[in-house]
């Protein structure tokens, strides 16, 4: 009896290490989704959105520049973790970017700070 209590704790403790191991390699993804809406609050789809990499900020982020068009439902979805692998996510788990897209004749800027493991959602308008 004490040898299948003692088979059954080491067989629950590492059980809870391999859950501790796998839960460390499993990292939520950096994504940085960017809805784009008319003037009057409609969303855009087919607009091209420009994310570049804001070196003149504090903390400076690296040079970095990724273009998407927004999808049927009127946001472009860029995949941050390219940025923060180059970046380096524990030097620099923050970036600050600038962000220009253009339908049309009709442009637009916008600004956004990203954080490394982490969804950011960020809606710009067209003023005109």
């Amino acid at each position: 009896m004490k040898f299948k209590l003692k088979y059954i704790f080491l067989l629950c403790i590492s059980i809870s290490i391999l859950s501790i191991f796998s839960a460390c390699k499993n990292k939520d993804a950096s994504v940085l989704k960017i809805y784009v809406r008319s003037k009057s609050n409609e969303l855009l789809p087919d607009t091209k959105v420009v994310i570049i990499g804001d070196v003149n900020s504090n903390p400076p982020t690296k040079e970095y520049v990724d273009t998407a068009s927004t999808n049927a439902s009127g946001y472009a979805t860029f995949d941050m973790q390219p940025y923060f692998d180059l970046a380096g996510e524990k030097e620099n788990p923050t970036g600050y970017f600038d962000i220009v897209f253009k339908k049309d004749s009709k442009s637009g800027s916008g600004r956004v700070r990203c954080r490394v493991h982490i969804t950011t959602v960020e809606t710009l308008y067209f003023t005109e």
